[in-house]
């Protein structure tokens, strides 16, 4: 998975508190570590009357928990969770401003967590782009080609394709933590094996040499 932010992400690393910014409104994805103890914030810049969904996934660290908030730009709470593995926000229609998501960690003193995250923005309809490709094309050059057909196929096959995008981000998320989850399973299933084979190798010569303790008693007292 890449590590780096894609679209404009600039970050900021900060005691106690992280602040990281974005400059766009546009589909972001992006994957930081959380040190424990730690609380991290990022702004997202949004346009009024659009759809922004939020979502989040803890793929890495101990428990594989944290605490998310998401505050509007009037500073109104939308969301508040504690402990969660993952989630999804939708806010719609979104306000102008700076929306603010936080993640905490402070209520871990060792473990850090790895977290992805990812926002997609939807234009609500009626955009002034609505009829940019009907101004294109006269209508006496349209003959017998629909163009709002043509229109409404380019544009649903790439919302599928966005989506198709969006799907597979997601999935890629949900295999890292899945991966992560086994490699940590594994090292214990390694250490314990470790363990018992070494509490078996122990027995086995406290037995022999009691074993031969006793022959060698034995055989004093007949002599």
């Amino acid at each position: 998975m890449d590590m780096a932010a894609r679209g404009s992400l600039a970050l900021w690393l900060c005691l106690p508190l992280a602040v990281v910014a974005f400059t766009q409104p546009q589909d972001t994805e992006f994957t930081f570590l959380l040190p424990a103890g730690r609380q991290e914030c990022f702004f997202q810049a949004a346009m009024h009357n659009n759809s922004m969904e939020v979502e989040y996934q803890v793929i890495g660290g101990a428990g594989m928990d944290v605490d998310f908030t998401l505050v509007s730009p009037r500073g109104v709470m939308l969301v508040t969770e504690f402990r969660k593995s993952d989630g999804v926000h939708t806010v719609e229609p979104t306000e102008d401003g700076d929306y603010m998501m936080c993640f905490d960690n402070s209520f871990s003193t060792i473990s850090e967590k790895l977290i992805f995250f990812e926002l997609i923005f939807d234009s609500q309809p009626g955009e002034e782009d609505t009829d940019s490709w009907s101004e294109m094309v006269a209508p006496e050059e349209m003959l017998d080609i629909k163009l709002e057909d043509i229109k409404e196929a380019i544009e649903a096959m790439k919302t599928r394709l966005e989506k198709s995008i969006q799907m597979q981000t997601v999935l890629r998320a949900f295999e890292a933590r899945d991966r992560n989850l086994q490699e940590t399973n594994l090292q214990r299933v390694d250490f314990w094996s470790a363990v018992n084979l070494s509490v078996l190798v122990t027995v086995a010569f406290l037995q022999l040499y009691m074993l031969k303790s006793l022959f060698d008693d034995k055989r004093k007292v007949r002599t």
